[in-house]
């Protein structure tokens, strides 16, 4: 077992609040920070709390078979395929999508054949993975997952009342179907900006109209205005009108696949994914938006994207997903209680304290984990056993989920 330090990325969007208070630092922070990162990828992996600081992914790199365990080596190819992160969002995240592995694959080696630096402003492929996803909220967490009904984005649409967006609705209502998502937001994404300066005004009108009336689509309509004030003439603020709006409660999570368009609106989570930072942009940002690239990932299939509360499993809540990479667990107690660790068939696990004190023991060995620690365990740590030591402990645990 071993305690982690982990690095604290200090995005714009980010919370002076919630990370810095997880981790007992002054609040307000100096400056934003939006995501707490723990594993080992290799932009900004944790560190060992030991002489030296050594970084986790130079540790797994000296010792894959031990630490990883030999098939879990064979399969992951000697790294840790996920990345645990604490997300904290006061500001809309820009909108954006991920691909498949064989998408990132293709798209990393093309890059790497075109000599584009890998810290390049204007690179897509930061990695050959693929980054698929889990949001599980700490507070409530509000963001727009996956393309809506077209049936029911013509009715919003309608709702708003744009006469210069009529002809954007008549191109939909004649296509409500996938491929007329795809013609609509290919559209939007691609007008010139002289077009986006008199569409996005015109949205605010129509958006402040119906968020006052208390009515269906009210909620939709002000977070249009939000986005429409925060980001003016920026393409996304039309393209966010076709996706689900979405709000978890804590302890809810959504699982987020290769090609599903979102944006993370507000609120603070833990987030689980496969070891990647490959994103594609669509707007809602001063970063580098590829449409092509972006249109060649997105998956234009509508439908509300389910929300899960998890499967009670020996006093742990566990979050299943259709990703062999990571699997998340959650555990709350009492002052007292104790609980045994979940024991995959081999593979590393790291175990994340967002509330209360817990002591893990295994065998002779004993560590403390106070709220915002961290514990790395190999796949030679067995037989762990967790003691809440103070009130409403809560505890999240990642792993693969082979």
């Amino acid at each position: 077992m071993e305690l982690l330090e982990n690095p604290v990325r200090p995005y714009a969007w980010g919370s002076r609040t919630v990370i810095a208070e997880l981790l007992g630092e002054p609040v307000p922070s100096p400056h934003p920070q939006a995501e707490m990162w723990l594993g080992a990828h290799p932009g900004d992996p944790s560190r060992l709390v030991r002489e030296g600081r050594p970084s986790l992914l130079a540790v797994l790199g000296d010792d894959p078979e031990r630490l990883l365990g030999p098939d879990r080596n064979a399969r992951w190819s000697g790294t840790l395929p996920f990345l645990l992160k604490v997300l904290a969002a006061d500001e809309p995240l820009s909108l954006q999508a991920h691909p498949s592995l064989e998408q990132a694959r293709e798209g990393f080696a093309r890059e790497n054949a075109m000599g584009i630096s890998l810290d390049a402003s204007h690179r897509n492929y930061k990695d050959a993975n693929h980054k698929p996803e889990l949001i599980c909220a700490l507070t409530e967490f509000h963001a727009l997952v996956g393309f809506r009904d077209p049936v029911e984005t013509l009715a919003l649409l309608r709702a708003l009342d744009v006469p210069e967006l009529s002809a954007h609705v008549d191109l939909l209502a004649a296509q409500p179907d996938p491929d007329g998502l795809r013609a609509l937001f290919t559209t939007w994404i691609t007008l010139p900006q002289s077009m986006l300066d008199e569409l996005v005004p015109a949205l605010q009108k129509g958006a402040v109209a119906l968020a006052g009336t208390g009515e269906d689509w009210a909620r939709e309509a002000r977070t249009a205005l939000e986005l429409s004030e925060r980001y003016p003439g920026d393409a996304g603020v039309l393209a966010a009108l076709l996706l689900n709006r979405v709000v978890l409660q804590p302890g809810e999570a959504a699982y987020l696949p290769a090609g599903n368009l979102h944006a993370y609106l507000q609120g603070a989570g833990v987030e689980l994914m496969a070891n990647s930072d490959n994103v594609l942009r669509g707007g809602l940002t001063s970063k580098h938006v590829d449409v092509p690239e972006l249109l060649r990932v997105l998956d234009f299939t509508a439908g509300p994207p389910p929300v899960h509360s998890g499967t009670p499993e020996n006093g742990w809540t566990r979050y299943d997903t259709p990703a062999e990479e990571f699997l998340l667990r959650s555990w709350r107690g009492p002052e007292g209680l104790t609980t045994h660790l979940p024991v995959p068939a081999g593979g590393a696990r790291v175990l994340l304290c967002t509330a209360g004190r817990a002591c893990v023991r295994a065998g002779d060995e004993i560590v403390e984990l106070g709220k915002g620690a961290a514990l790395f365990l190999g796949a030679d740590d067995l037989g762990a056993e967790i003691e809440s030591a103070r009130p409403g402990t809560h505890l999240h645990l990642a792993s693969d989920a082979l």
